[in-house]
Order: C-alpha cells, then structure tokens, then sequence
C-alpha cells in the first residue's frame, strides 16, 4: 500500500490479497468499514484462509498459497478486456506508453537473454528504445506493438479464468 489508511474511505472497491487487515490493522481497517458504509464500496478478499477480513468481504476467493501471480495475471487480463482501467492516471504515472527494444521476447515461459548454462538473464534486451536525445520513446496512444501495455496485454493473455482456476484452486465465479 503507497497511499495512507485515510485515503481508503474513498474508494468504490478495495482489494485485501494475502492479508488480514481487520486482525492486523484494526485502527486502519476502520477506513475499509468506512468505505462500504459511505461509499457502497464492495470488499474483496482473496487469501488462502478465511479469516476475519473475508467475514465481512462482499466477495471472497479462495486461493492456493504461491499462486498469488497467477490471479493478479487473470485480473490484469480481465480489466485490460473490459478497458476497466484508468487511462489517465496509467499514461501519466506508469510505464505503459513507453516502447521496449526490438528483440525483446517471451517465448516457452522464458524472457529473451536466457543462458541456460549460467541460468541467468542478459536483460539487455529489455531496455526501451531510445530517441535521438537519448529519451525512452513513447507511445501515448497505445498504437505501437512494443508498447509495455501491448507486451503486458500479450503476457497476460494465456491467463483465462479456466487456468487461473486451474493453478489457483479458485472457483471461475469468483
């Protein structure tokens, strides 16, 4: 969490992951009370255990312990498809307009680079493209295929709801 427990009142949604705010943070979860009640903000938790935070939760899914990554990749994939994003807000403070290197690549669940004698990364073909001032080249319309949000739209599209509930335990519904 970057934001301060405060802020959390004015939020139509909150998401508690492997957490249990109501147990470890009571004095801060009364921000999490305070947004259902004044906001009709939905709760959602997703943890392993049921735990007091999930008692109150609008929603909660289960999930195996480790598959963490594997959910995030699904809701990534679910918002991305219904264009449920903050555009504003993800071209001004994130790294989504930016172009990455040709060459760069993700094949067989593998980045370009790998060594696998030394089984490590060469990660310089990760980098961004630069421009004649030496500048990260930027897309803000989303057009260029080497955009971060077009590489990202791309690695997160193997995860459907059927394999998120496959490696997570977690029912599609939820």
């Amino acid at each position: 969490m970057t934001n301060t427990w405060q802020d959390i009142k004015n939020a139509n949604v909150v998401l508690c992951m492997g957490g249990n705010p109501a147990e470890a943070h009571p004095c801060g979860f009364k921000w999490v009370i305070e947004a259902k009640i004044e906001n009709q903000a939905r709760l959602v938790v997703v943890d392993p255990r049921f735990t007091r935070t999930a008692s109150v939760a609008d929603l909660y899914a289960p999930i195996r312990p480790g598959t963490d990554i594997a959910f995030l990749s699904g809701m990534i994939r679910f918002l991305l498809a219904k264009d449920a994003i903050q555009h504003d807000y993800v071209r001004a403070y994130t790294n989504a307009s930016l172009i990455v290197k040709q060459g760069f690549g993700f094949e067989d669940g593998l980045f370009t680079g790998y060594n696998e004698q030394a089984r490590s990364y060469d990660k310089s073909s990760w980098d961004y493209e630069l421009d004649e001032q030496g500048y990260a080249r930027i897309d803000d319309t989303w057009q260029h295929p080497r955009c971060v949000i077009n590489l990202l739209r791309k690695h997160v599209e193997r995860y459907t709801p059927e394999m998120v509930s496959r490696i997570c335990g977690t029912p599609q519904d939820k």
